[in-house]
């Protein structure tokens, strides 16, 4: 099939690892959070992974290009999604590492929003012949929108293991503080790179000598 190679194999990966990933976070056991937390991080690394297997071997495709976002969004819901809906079950079975335990909505539409308008508005750009290629500021926010993901992943997977075997001590409590903490830091900061890059976008393609890949 045109356009198939081993960069865009990869990508097909995640997209099934993002599939199977969503209906793992709903099962409240150690072992399936766990399991999902280890397919997140390799989801999450493939993905530079091919990139740069793409960019360094000349392997960029049309199929590549329509498939690589395509995974971005998905384990992006796989995600996100289940963070919400889990965190308002309510009790401690449901408690998400933010402020008030649960995870806002305007978080939810900030970060997916920002990812559904940028591919439409990259495909108005596009057809106005104005190119804009990712930068710096999309790259971060990716970053840190991963690390505040797999820690909550296994903040939840760890809760299940708290309950099932009755932690209570002081190390669990103090290691709770700080997943808390790191959590809700690497969100807090991929919330403002995610409203910063979609400005910088937006300046990008507003500017008279648009940003070239």
């Amino acid at each position: 099939m045109p356009g198939i190679n081993l960069p865009n194999l990869i990508t097909v990966v995640r997209i099934a690892l993002a599939v199977v990933l969503f209906p793992l976070l709903f099962v409240d056991s150690f072992a399936a959070r766990f399991a999902a937390f280890i397919i997140f991080l390799i989801a999450a690394f493939s993905d530079l992974w091919d990139g740069h297997l793409a960019r360094t071997r000349g392997l960029i495709t049309d199929l590549g290009k329509l498939l690589d976002p395509l995974a971005d969004k998905l384990l992006l819901a796989a995600t996100l999604i289940p963070f919400y809906l889990i965190s308002r079950q309510g009790g401690v079975d449901g408690r998400f590492p933010w402020f008030g335990y649960t995870l806002p909505l305007w978080i939810v539409v900030v970060i997916f929003g920002r990812e559904v308008f940028i591919t439409v508005f990259r495909g108005y750009a596009a057809r106005r012949g104005v190119v804009i290629a990712a930068n710096q500021a999309g790259k971060f926010k990716a970053v840190f929108q991963n690390i505040a993901s797999g820690g909550a992943i296994l903040w939840y997977a760890l809760q299940s293991r708290a309950r099932a075997a009755g932690w209570q001590g002081e190390v669990w409590q103090g290691w709770e503080r700080f997943h808390f903490a790191f959590v809700t830091v690497t969100l807090g900061i991929a919330v403002v790179l995610t409203v910063y890059s979609l400005l910088t976008y937006l300046w990008s393609y507003a500017t008279p000598h648009p940003i070239k890949p």
